[in-house]
Parts: structure tokens; C-alpha cells; sequence
């Protein structure tokens, strides 16, 4: 098992990616292959949840598209991702936002956490 993880740490690529955390908003820029044309979209949302350990690490972006919440699972390590920015730091109680599902307008704002 340690020489798996030594390869891991081995062959795995520098993530410049910003520290985020649940709850915080994000925009993603993501790599989208059209027949033989390739393109950059963001998808801006907040984190409700981050799941995995090494490489198998991924988050979770929700965003409302209208009245549609649409959620995306990405794993931290994927060569689609150009980079990800950090928009604001929420600040919130728990690891995992799945109640947010459930709320709309206002009741699913959350707190932002003032950087010093």
C-alpha cells in the first residue's frame, strides 16, 4: 500500500488550485470537447460538498440555472480543469450542504466569512 501512495505522490501533477472549503463560491473553468473544437465554460456555484482523499479527491458545485438547481461532481485532479477561482468564503456550520436542495431565494443564501 506505501508504494502505491509513493507513485501517487510520484506521477501526481502540481494543483495550483486556491484552498475552498463547503460552502464557499467558485467558479470552475472547465474544458468542453465539441467534435474536434475545444472550449473553456465556467460553471459558478457553491460548494456543498468535498469528498475523497489523494487522488480520488472531488467536489461538488451546485448553481440555480433559472428555477433548475444543477449540481456537478468534479474530481480536484482532472485535466479538463483549466482553474478554479475562489469568488467569496461562506461561512457555515457543516461539511455537507444538503439542505440547500431543499431552498430557494433567500433562504439559500449563506454567510459570508470575512478574510483578514
Amino acid at each position: 500500500m506505501d508504494l502505491i501512495k509513493v507513485a501517487e505522490e510520484a506521477f501526481g501533477g502540481e494543483l495550483n488550485h486556491p484552498k475552498f472549503r463547503s460552502g464557499d463560491t467558485i467558479s470552475v473553468h472547465y474544458k468542453i470537447k465539441e467534435g474536434n473544437k475545444e472550449r473553456i465554460q465556467i460553471f459558478r456555484g457553491v460548494v456543498i460538498q468535498i469528498s475523497g482523499e489523494g487522488n480520488n479527491k472531488r467536489f461538488t458545485v451546485r448553481k440555480m440555472s433559472g428555477n433548475i438547481g444543477v449540481e456537478r461532481i468534479i474530481p480536484i485532479n482532472s485535466p479538463a480543469i483549466e482553474k478554479i477561482e475562489l469568488n467569496k468564503s461562506g461561512r457555515v456550520r457543516r461539511s455537507r450542504l444538503f439542505y440547500l436542495r431543499e431552498r430557494t431565494g433567500k433562504k439559500a443564501r449563506i454567510k459570508e466569512r470575512r478574510m483578514v
